[in-house]
């Protein structure tokens, strides 16, 4: 009787190890599919993406690349059925300096593009991307409150956005034009005067192609710590609770 129920033991034990393996499979499956989650650290996609909001992004959107996969081993070069961004995307890719780090801007440029900023106000093929002003934002960026210009940009197909502007004077408000590489898009962020983007040749610069991760889905949380996290009884007050399960556009 002692052995019987041995092997039952073990027996179940098996099931469950099979149970936590299977699970984990498809954890991996779904994160390199389908979607995967990602948090943001910077203030540099405000007011679109906050500090602390938690987003999906889609795998599939642009097809896969080596950086679709977990630790982004090189098992391949390009992408198996890429599809380029459309002109609006918010999107994920490698910082291509490292090709590691995770970054988040919006695509305004694809390849053969010239993309410029006089003034402050974006040009794509020599065409304005008007602007329309909506009075003024309070940005919080890591605890660091300031009162921001907040426009409606809208570019040559149609996407309308929110940008925030500091200022139109300075170095990246007042750039050359860049031509769009072969294989790489531009990409800039929404909070245009405090954002490491692609204006910035010796930083970002061009994003190759292969380096996109997905595009930004949906929020699925958002929290404001304001407080440490052991103060667990401001937790409730510290969600975002009218951004949970918003789209990002």
């Amino acid at each position: 009787m002692a052995t019987a129920k041995a092997k039952r033991k073990s027996s179940s034990l098996l099931e469950n190890v099979k149970t936590i393996v299977y699970a984990g499979l498809i954890a991996v499956a779904v994160r390199t599919v389908a979607f995967e989650p990602f948090n943001i650290p910077s203030g540099s996609m405000i007011p679109t993406l906050l500090v602390g909001d938690y987003l999906f992004v889609s795998k599939y959107s642009y097809g896969y690349s080596r950086y679709s996969l977990p630790f982004s081993p090189p098992l391949f070069s390009g992408r198996i059925f890429g599809a380029l961004p459309k002109r609006g995307d918010v999107a994920v890719f490698k910082y291509p300096r490292d090709n590691s780090t995770d970054y988040i801007k919006r695509i305004v440029g694809l390849p053969g593009d010239r993309i410029q900023v006089r003034q402050g106000q974006l040009y794509i093929n020599g065409q304005l991307c008007p602007r329309k002003p909506e009075g003024t934002y309070d940005a919080n960026d890591g605890g660091i409150h300031m009162v921001l210009r907040l426009y409606q940009e809208t570019l040559p197909n149609g996407v309308k956005h929110d940008i925030l502007k500091a200022t139109d004077e300075g170095e990246v408000n007042n750039t050359p034009e860049y031509t769009v590489p072969p294989g790489h898009v531009f990409a800039m962020g929404d909070n245009r005067d405090n954002s490491a983007d692609s204006r910035f040749m010796n930083g970002v610069g061009f994003v190759p192609v292969e380096n996109l991760v997905g595009r930004a889905e949906l929020l699925f949380f958002s929290v404001d710590a304001e407080y440490p996290w052991w103060q667990f009884w401001e937790w409730p007050f510290e969600i975002r609770w009218s951004r949970l399960f918003t789209m990002v556009h």
